[in-house]
């Protein structure tokens, strides 16, 4: 296949949600012809408004398409759209490159590339970071696991997408360095909840304490984007709590598999089972301060 384009390069879309579908209309408004699928149904109304393609399942956008891309919730999700009865597999053909933009399990994601390569399909892992602000304003983080030769082919759709674009290794590799760093975020969103709830017990205004940490070393992403919702008590996800409960999930199996202790993330994700447990699943990861301050009797203030 010659280097992907808006000239020359046909992309499917599978899973326009939240995150999906700012990427796709992104990819629409680039000059990509783009079809669009989604199991739910859900997200792709404004896509078609907009003048992308419709297929009825993966198999008929594998017919249509150079490059598909997917963007769903987990394993098992990729596993059905791509492999599955009416999945892309079934329409196959050597030329085809799928890429998993969803954070999935590395080791899934290799069984699944290797079934995709015995057909003739290169199939990268490129899952993201950044947020649905990334999403929307094309900054993602993308992380890319696969063929150096894939990469380079489709890197220019990874432009369109995200600033940051990094070849992590093979197959696997870009959801291992996605579940690194979503370790990083739980645990800087902990951190930031924190010192919200001490700077409001000590009586300190907490909207001075996040302006001063973030000009310091203390600086995340976490005090820049989730620190103000909290302040607010804006808990409208952008990145929902049962999302990011699947990436610990899968963070804490894969570490389980190497006997690899992560005592800050199995912590972090107990508290975030107590924000389940209150029936604040579908909140963004802000959220996390709800089970602080049920445990100390106390709300930011």
């Amino acid at each position: 296949m010659s280097k992907i384009s808006p000239g020359n390069s046909r992309i499917g879309f599978i899973g326009p949600g939240i995150m999906g579908g700012p990427m796709a209309k992104n990819l629409m408004r680039t000059g990509f012809p783009l079809t669009v699928w989604s199991r739910s149904g859900r997200g792709i109304e404004s896509l078609v408004g907009e003048g992308a393609g419709e297929a009825r399942n993966p198999q008929e956008m594998a017919k249509r398409s150079d490059v598909i891309i997917t963007m769903v919730t987990d394993s098992p999700d990729v596993e059905e759209v791509l492999l599955g009865p009416g999945g892309v597999i079934a329409a196959a053909r050597p030329g085809l490159v799928v890429i998993d933009m969803s954070t999935i399990s590395p080791a899934v994601t290799r069984r699944i590339a290797g079934e995709l390569g015995a057909v003739g399909v290169d199939m990268l892992d490129a899952p993201v970071s950044g947020g649905e602000q990334g999403a929307v304003g094309g900054t993602l983080s993308i992380m890319v696991g696969g063929s150096e030769e894939a990469f380079r082919l489709c890197r220019p759709l990874f432009e369109v997408l995200g600033t940051k674009i990094v070849h992590c290794g093979g197959s696997g590799a870009g959801q291992t360095v996605k579940l690194c760093n979503q370790i990083v975020v739980g645990l800087n969103n902990l951190a930031m909840c924190e010192a919200l709830l001490f700077a409001s017990r000590m009586e300190v205004n907490p909207a001075t304490v996040m302006d001063v940490v973030a000009a310091g070393a203390g600086n995340s992403w976490a005090i820049q984007n989730l620190a103000p919702k909290i302040l607010q008590r804006d808990f409208k996800p952008g990145f929902k709590v049962v999302d990011q409960q699947k990436d610990l999930r899968l963070i804490l199996d894969a570490a389980g598999s190497k006997r690899l202790p992560l005592p800050g993330t199995a912590l972090v994700r107990q508290l975030f089972a107590a924000v389940e447990a209150g029936g604040f699943e579908g909140d963004g990861t802000q959220a996390l301060i709800r089970a602080l301050e049920n445990m100390a009797g106390t709300e930011v203030n």
